[in-house]
């Protein structure tokens, strides 16, 4: 596991390396001196982290209504923890920490980890869900982003991708959800016929999926009945709307030159984070800054390019990093360790 990890990081590497140095390449005049000597609007980056610690408890809130099916009596006060040191994890571990929060609230509900590992991989669609409603909203919606959009300053390359990204986020959610239908009435039949038509392509390979496909059939039946799904959905728009608010707030510390980024104008930000974000180093990140930067740099056009860096390095650090002082103290407090919680969480799902 770990030779394959440092494979992975290895390539990851070479990846943001690459990125780096196409990015700089075409910056001839880039003065690193002048990249920490702007005047921060520190009240709007604490605004920023508290709007992203609100995030946190609306995600507690969202388990909570997942939970209510096998745990009615499970608080949101007693899946906070859970929720920071998990995202502590992420932080700090990278893709190996992702399972550390179903993990712990497994242990702490005393239910069978694979039913939250299942929660998790839902949760998943009410995130994409709930992002994708709001950007298309400010896309095709009468919006200030809409107007960016339209605007006669607006390249036909931006429009072109802008539009082009929402149609296909529009149709990849309907795909999910029309997915997930089938998998919620037909699941086990649709994992029997995977488990006997990919079982010759490689060692377990069709046992691997059908057991992938149970275990999310199982997480879609904790949502039980049209109001838990339109109160999760609720709450999904909401937590990402707070995301964005974030968003905005951290900009506005920037001050004039970053006035113009309206909170829909951010959703596009937010979008090239997302996308970064799959190319990351655990505690380094370096994808995701580099999306937010390509974007203020090649989308919007914010000047000069190294406000554009400072802000794209202060995002990841109030919407990803913020949360690991509140999550190493909880951790503390209850004697866990992050890297035995990962190979603990991976061998159960295992």
């Amino acid at each position: 596991m770990k030779n394959r990890q440092y494979i992975l990081y290895a390539v990851v590497i070479v990846i943001l390396a690459a990125l780096l140095y196409l990015q700089f390449r075409t910056w001839q005049n880039f003065d690193w001196t002048k990249l920490f000597q702007k005047n921060l609007g520190w009240r709007h980056i604490f605004h920023g982290t508290a709007l992203i610690y609100f995030a946190y408890l609306l995600r507690a809130v969202r388990w909570k209504i997942f939970l209510r099916p096998v745990r009615r009596k499970a608080s949101v006060l007693g899946l906070i923890p859970p929720t920071l040191i998990g995202f502590t994890g992420l932080a700090l571990l990278g893709r190996p920490g992702e399972l550390i929060r179903p993990y712990l609230i497994a242990r702490r509900e005393n239910l069978n980890v694979a039913s939250q590992l299942a929660v998790w991989a839902v949760e998943r669609i009410f995130d994409i869900g709930g992002f994708t409603l709001i950007l298309v909203a400010a896309i095709f919606l009468p919006s200030k982003l809409r107007d960016f959009v339209d605007s006669p300053a607006t390249t036909w390359e931006v429009r072109h991708w802008v539009h082009l990204t929402g149609f296909f986020l529009v149709a990849f959610v309907f795909g999910l959800f029309c997915a997930a239908l089938l998998i919620s009435y037909r699941g086990n039949a649709i994992a029997q016929w995977v488990e006997r038509e990919f079982s010759h392509l490689a060692k377990n390979l069709g046992q691997r999926i059908a057991h992938k496909i149970r275990e999310f059939t199982a997480g879609l039946n904790t949502i039980h009945g049209p109001v838990a799904f339109l109160q999760l959905s609720a709450v999904s728009v909401l937590m990402w709307w707070v995301i964005a608010l974030s968003y905005k707030e951290v900009t506005m510390a920037y001050g004039a030159p970053m006035h113009a980024m309206s909170t829909t104008k951010v959703l596009l930000l937010m979008g090239s984070s997302m996308v970064g974000s799959m190319v990351q180093l655990p505690g380094v990140g370096g994808g995701s800054q580099l999306g937010t930067i390509s974007a203020m740099d090649h989308v919007f056009h914010i000047a000069p390019r190294e406000l554009t860096v400072s802000c794209g390095i202060m995002l990841w650090l109030v919407t990803f990093v913020a949360v690991v002082p509140a999550g190493l103290l909880l951790a503390h407090r209850e004697r866990l360790s992050l890297r035995k919680l990962s190979a603990e969480a991976d061998e159960a799902e295992k």
